[in-house]
């Protein structure tokens, strides 16, 4: 009886650590429709700023990130693609969770590469709770009216045709 406890302990255990990576836009964070919450983050000098004030008056793109997160290395690209493409017409702004990094080691990894878009410091976790971020590499779009319009995680995640689509719902 033990060893049948055992097994399924240990097949759920393995469950739950692949569950963040099995998950497909629209299963992660907050639910669609849902207005964009207020949340204390940092900028990089340890300033506190309002999460919603470096969103507002466009669309946005939120990324729960970390320097030590290897889908969020895998999403880089991407990301780098909807900075150059629509960075203008989109705010994008990476939220570096708090865990196993601080603010130094954020910008020792910004010296190797800026994508030119903001980065804040969630360290007391108030933006993770706020949008339901329970993993890294979760990115969510906010629509211009400030309601959440996509939720995806994961490098398989089409970032681009998301953005596309977000912005040509808004014209």
């Amino acid at each position: 009886m033990n060893r049948i406890r055992s097994h399924s302990l240990g097949l759920a255990l393995g469950l739950a650590v692949l569950a963040p990576a099995a998950a497909t836009a629209q299963q992660v964070g907050l639910p669609l429709g849902t207005a964009a919450p207020a949340a204390a983050v940092e900028d990089l000098d340890g300033n506190p700023v309002q999460l919603l004030d470096l969103i507002k008056g466009k669309p946005a793109l939120l990324e729960f990130w970390a320097t030590w997160c290897e889908q969020c290395e895998q999403l880089q690209p991407q990301m780098d693609q909807v900075q150059a493409r629509y960075g203008d017409r989109l705010n994008v702004v990476a939220v570096a969770v708090g865990v196993n990094q601080n603010s130094r080691r954020i910008l020792r990894h910004l010296e190797g590469h800026n994508p030119g878009y903001q980065f804040v410091y969630d360290a007391r976790g108030s933006a993770v709770r706020a949008y339901q971020a329970v993993t890294t590499s979760i990115v969510l779009l906010v629509d211009a009216d400030g309601r959440i319009a996509y939720a995806g995680v994961g490098p398989d995640q089409n970032l681009v045709a998301a953005v596309e689509k977000l912005l040509s719902s808004t014209q």
